[in-house]
């Protein structure tokens, strides 16, 4: 398996060593080791069952893995729980993005952060600041001209949707953001929004992790691959030292060696 470079003064944001999960019978997570550079884009890649979701699960803390190191800023750490995951500084936006629908732009950007007008008042919401944080939160990631503060989340595109998940997720201090599958089921202008939002939180320094499965998308955007299959970490790529082919050929159980040559997989007895 190859391996990351990392510098050897600044740790980087998420690196993990032989990281197994088991469910029953069922390998999920096979010894892996994989790095997460401080600032940059890592898209994981691999068909499904290959490990992807297992993964990123375990890093946002809704699976606790059965073996190995998961170590955060150079330090090892437990994550026990998406509570410990958000104290880490890692934050997740799943496919079904975890918004509420009846609630404004504002209310789902506070959900749970609420502020209170005053103790005296009988704890009220105060609505007015946050309006006024919440434009705030979407102008400094680029996306005010386009996401109402008041308007019903209900009644977003799925662009728009997606801008609030993202913009939740990095308000409250989050140094590394988990996107999965950001883009599916968004159109060519929605999906070009999108990518733009991943690229401003790059800007900002923040780690992410991009599951995605447009090969397009991640040679646009990413700074390096993982490739996963069948619960393993199987190649590691910076992305401007390597091809749409070649990310198939690995992906697929194809080899591609540093010459260029293909060979095929070796045939399962």
């Amino acid at each position: 398996m190859s391996t990351a470079t990392t510098s050897t003064t600044t740790p980087p944001a998420i690196e993990t060593r032989g990281l197994v999960k088991r469910f029953g019978g069922v390998h999920a997570l096979q010894d892996v080791s994989v790095t997460f550079p401080r600032g940059e884009i890592t898209a994981l890649i691999g068909d499904n069952g290959a490990g992807k979701s297992t993964l990123i699960k375990t890093l946002a803390g809704l699976h606790v893995a059965d073996e190995g190191v998961i170590e955060v800023d150079g330090t090892v750490v437990q994550v026990t729980s998406p509570r410990v995951a958000r104290e880490l500084g890692i934050e997740t936006v799943y496919q079904d993005l975890g918004l509420v629908d009846d609630l404004t732009v504002a209310e789902n950007l506070f959900l749970s952060r609420e502020p209170i007008r005053s103790p005296l008042l009988g704890r009220l919401l105060d609505k007015g600041r946050m309006r006024v944080r919440a434009r705030e939160m979407l102008d400094e990631m680029g996306a005010g001209h386009r996401i109402p503060v008041d308007g019903i989340v209900r009644w977003m595109s799925g662009g728009q949707r997606q801008a609030v998940a993202i913009c939740r997720a990095v308000a409250w201090g989050a140094s590394v953001v988990i996107l999965d599958e950001p883009t599916a089921a968004l159109g060519v202008n929605e999906s070009a929004e999108v990518h733009q939002l991943v690229r401003r939180l790059r800007e900002q320094g923040i780690t992410v992790i991009l599951i995605s499965h447009n090969f397009e998308e991640i040679m646009s955007l990413a700074d390096q691959v993982w490739v996963m299959r069948r619960g393993k970490a199987v190649a590691h790529r910076r992305i401007a030292d390597t091809t749409g082919p070649e990310l198939v050929g690995l992906l697929t159980g194809a080899t591609v060696d540093d010459r260029g040559s293909v060979a095929a997989p070796p045939v399962s007895a």
